[in-house]
This record gives C-alpha cells, structure tokens and sequence, in this order.
C-alpha cells in the first residue's frame, strides 16, 4: 500500500490509535481493563500485525513503559501507534447510505445500467458503499435482523494472486449511528465505544466453536485491489469449511475460465453474489444461508449475456446453472436482478453455450475434488487459520523463555509444515492425476461403446426398414401386375368385338329388312299413286294443250280468211 495517499477516515482513525496508545502507555499496566467475557483477546494485537509487527513480539515490562521516551527506547504502544498511522492510512471506508438516497449512491456504478436489483430491499436492510483507499470497490445489502448480507454486487473482477493477511472488519455505525468511529473499524477497537455492539451485526465472537467459518459473498481472490476490503463481516455468511472451500474455488473457476473470458475485456461484466437465510442460526443470531447464488450479466454491445448459479450449503451439492429469471423465481419477493433481463433481446447465445461447455467442467471438477476427502478438510483449516486473528502473548516473566523455544522450533514446524503440505500436495496432485487418467480411459472406453451401439443401432434400423418396405414393394409389383391383366382382358374384348361386329351387323340388316319393307309399302303406294295422278294430270294437260293449239290454229287460219274476204269486198266498193 506504499506510495498511496492516505484518506481522511484513515488518519483519523491513525490519530485516534494514537491517542489511546498514550493513555495506556501512561497508565499503569495492571490499569488494563481485562478483556470482556467470550471476547478473543488477540483482537487487541490485530492493530500492530497491519504495521507487519510479529505477533510474538515480547511484551515490555514495567520498566520499559517507564522508560524516556527516546527513539531506542520508545515504548511497544507508540510502535503501535506508528505502525497504525501507515497501515490504516489504506484501510477500507465502507460507507453506510442514507435512506433519503436512491440506489447506492456512488455505488451503482457496479450494477447494470446503475439500477440496483428491484424488490430485494427491505426496512431491515442497510446499503453500504464498500470503499477502500479513497475509491469505491463493491456494494453490499446487509440484513440486519439475519446479521448476513443479502448481495453483494461488483464489476469487471480480476483473479489476483493470493497473499492479503484477513483482518475481519465491522461497521459501528450500524448498531450506534451516533458512533464517534469510522465506519469500518475492528472489533478490538469498538467494543469499549460502540453501544450495543453486535445487536444488528454479526461479530468475530459469533463463529467462535460454533463450527462454522465466515464465508465471503464477493471473496478476496477475486479483488485485484486491496483485497482487505473485502475481510468485512457485512460481506460474510456461515459457512461450513468444507462448503466454503468448494465455494470458492467455484467462483474462481467459473470467473477465470468461463464468464471474464466471454465478456471482452471484463469491464462490462456485472456479477451480483447473495445468500439466502434458511431457519438455522448460529449461536442463535446468525442465520445460515440455505443457499448461495451468482447472477452475472454481460453488457458488451451486440455480444451480452446473462447466466445465473446457484449452489446449496449441503456438502454433496455440486454448483448448477440457471437462466436469470429461473434464479429470480427462487430468491425471496421474486425480484428482478438486473434491468430488462440485461439486454435479453441482443443476447449472444453462442458465447452462453462456451459458458455452459466451461460450467460442466467446472462442475466435473468440483465432483473430482469431492472424491479426494482427505485434502479437504486441510485446506479448509488452512484458510480459516489465516482468517482468525493472532493471539495475545502471555504478560508475565516466563513468556520470555516461552518465545525463546518458540524461536527456535518455529523453524524446524515451518519445514515439517512445508514438508507436511508438499507431501499432502503431491499425493492430491497424484491422485488427480490418476483420476484424470482413469476418467480418459472411461471416456475413451464409453466412445468406442458409444459409437459401437451406434453403428449396431444404425445396422438394425436398416434391416428393419428393409424388412417394413418388402411387403409395401410386393403390393405395389402385385398391383402392376393385376393392371397388366387387366388390360390385356381389355385388348381381348375389344379384338373379340371387331371379330363378332361384322356378322352381327349383317344379321341386324337381314332381320330388319322385313320391317324396313312393309315399312316402305305406303311409301311406295303413296309414291304410284303419285305418279299415277301424275300422269294424268300430263295426259289432260297434254289433251287440252293440244286441243287448245289446235283451236288457236283454227281461229288463226280463220281469221286471216275473213280479213282477205274483207279486203276484196272494199275493193269493190
């Protein structure tokens, strides 16, 4: 954290340690209040491990706190003191926001279209701006009547390298409004400040032999800045170490190899983590969840997608995929996670598919990392011992002697550890690996049986098509050859009729000539008789014309007799 600015909260916070650093420095030390009751003691001591003070330094005795306050001999407290003024001086400043403020405040710049999800927010929750080093890096949604926090949402996440020292942090503003300390502090330091502490928070004090671990919602891997911001108890829930374990290595898995890789340069990548309460509760006042759940949405232009996860706190469950609005119907109030389904209409369906093809293996995994129960539970009390803060040294004379053995064997426990853990390591990498053979030869194994039945399947479905189409052939051949008879029958009939058309025809004639014959009698009578009148209308046409020529002959000649007769008698006259 060199080289940043420090905030105004952290140096507040550093003036603040100093002061009562003084006061204690100047007080005797059977002055000390003792520790509260069910209270971790080491928690007094979280301070000086910030300034990268060992926690088995060895405390100063009485002499030493009277001693002149020179620069050799400076008292432990005032080290203290210095040690906090830098390494508070980036220490998050998470940020409770007012009811009167819509969404988040400057906060819902890490949801889409800065529209934090509708229908989750309740009189019992509380918002806070997650911030560290002077800048926003997450939101969360706490419920104070579970003590859990019900989301927390972030963008454009980064896998960094393991490596931050968990100091878990609380919010006093929470349980006292009128509290004089900043918003994130340590339980050490608000239990004497802060009233009714604990009433609307989980504390440290509350998992302690409770056997269950406090579980991260937006967990320090994936946080590519300080990653102490996100060691907040309003960013934890119970979880078993097993389940948190595998929960972890979920998000890690699905973050670096399915969901940041398809979603460009992971910028406009919107994750919203929760949890769900069930009826259990530890100690009585935190609630454990149910189940854990992961909404992402992608907003890259023209290529965004939307997938959600859930994975229930039962050891043997494996994380499962679902569609957003399936997750929706699942969480309490039904709410809408992210505005219009993240762009439902633009959605790419083929990077959703290379998700999908990701989760299953991730999925396969996780089943893998079941089957090796033995390195489990190692790992799990690996992560919770650097959760739990350090413990207070002895104060009395003999821890001197107590340290010094601790000197000396602390080396030789560090290389049994390492020598413990290499072993244990290589053992899982080993099984791993026969695991990873075995399930190749499985695989190889079900292909050939795959494509084996396949080709068997593919065999018999011929033959039985053939076997379904002979009887089909045989009525279509059998109804070609009735039509091929049929038509011969057909030719036969018609050269048997020419045959039989000429004789019948004959016969039809000769027996209708009778009725043809006394059929033409009148005909012919009418027709003789015709003649016959014919004939004599001649023969009196012929009489009379001939009669009448003659006359007319007669009446000529006579005439011109009479007309000469005529002529002479005038002549003489």
């Amino acid at each position: 954290m060199s080289g940043t600015r420090p905030s105004a909260a952290g140096w507040r916070r550093a003036s603040a340690a100093i002061c009562r650093a003084r006061g204690r420095e100047a007080r005797p030390r059977d002055a000390d209040p003792p520790p509260r009751p069910g209270r971790p003691a080491g928690l007094r001591r979280a301070l000086a491990a910030r300034a990268g003070l060992a926690s088995d330094s060895p405390a100063p005795g009485p002499a030493a706190s009277r001693s002149p306050p020179g620069p050799a001999a400076m008292g432990p407290a005032r080290w203290l003191a210095l040690g906090g003024l830098f390494a508070l001086a980036g220490l998050p400043e998470g940020r409770l926001v007012r009811e009167q403020e819509a969404g988040f405040g400057e906060c819902d710049r890490f949801f889409y279209a800065e529209r934090p999800p509708a229908g989750l927010a309740a009189g019992a929750h509380v918002k806070i701006c997650q911030r560290s080093e002077g800048a926003e890096r997450f939101a969360t949604l706490y419920s104070t009547r579970d003590r859990i926090p019900v989301y927390s949402a972030l963008r454009g996440v980064r896998p960094a390298a393991e490596g931050a020292a968990p100091r878990w942090l609380l919010e006093p503003q929470i349980d006292d409004p009128n509290s004089h300390l900043e918003e994130v502090t340590e339980e050490a330091d608000a239990i004497a400040s802060v009233n009714n502490l604990g009433s609307k928070q989980a504390l440290n004090t509350d998992y302690l032999d409770s056997g269950y671990q406090r579980g991260q919602l937006y967990p320090f891997s994936l946080s590519s800045d300080l990653q102490m911001a996100t060691f907040t108890l309003t960013n934890a829930a119970p979880m078993t170490p097993t389940f948190r374990e595998r929960w972890y290595m979920n998000l890690n898995s699905l973050m670096e190899r399915a969901l940041s890789p398809q979603c460009g340069s992971g910028e406009d990548l919107y994750i919203i983590t929760g949890a769900v309460p069930s009826d259990r509760k530890v100690k009585d006042k935190v609630a454990i969840p149910e189940f854990v759940w992961l909404a992402a949405c992608c907003a890259v232009p023209g290529g965004g997608w939307a997938m959600g996860f859930v994975k229930h706190t039962q050891d043997g469950d494996i994380i499962e995929d679902v569609m957003v609005k399936e997750l929706e119907k699942l969480l309490p109030f039904n709410p809408q996670l992210f505005l219009n389904n993240c762009g439902e209409t633009e959605q790419d369906t083929e990077k959703m598919k290379k998700i999908l093809e990701m989760v299953n293996q991730v999925q396969d995994e996780e089943r893998m990392a079941q089957s090796a129960e033995g390195s489990s539970p190692l790992s799990s009390t690996r992560s919770e011992g650097l959760a739990l803060p350090p413990a207070e040294a002895p104060a009395d004379g003999s821890s001197f002697w107590g340290k010094l053995i601790g000197f000396i064997a602390t080396p030789f426990i560090k290389l049994f550890q390492l020598v413990y853990y290499l072993a244990v390591g290589i053992l899982k990498n080993a099984v791993c690996f026969l695991w990873y053979i075995t399930k190749q030869v499985i695989k190889g194994i079900k292909s050939c049986l795959y494509h084996l039945g396949s080709a068997t399947i593919s065999y018999f479905m011929a033959i039985g098509e053939e076997l379904v189409s002979i009887p089909w052939k045989v009525l279509r051949v059998t109804a070609k050859v009735i039509r091929a008879i049929l038509r011969i029958l057909c030719c036969l009939m018609k050269a048997i009729c020419r045959i039989l058309g000429v004789p019948v025809r004959v016969l039809v004639d000769v027996a209708a000539f009778p009725m043809y014959t006394v059929g033409a009698i009148p005909t012919v009578c009418k027709d003789i008789a015709v003649g016959l009148s014919g004939t004599l209308c001649l023969l009196f046409d012929t009489a009379f014309g001939t009669m009448g020529g003659l006359l007319q002959v007669v009446f000529s000649i006579c005439k011109s007799i009479g007309y000469k007769v005529t002529f002479d008698n005038s002549g003489e006259l």
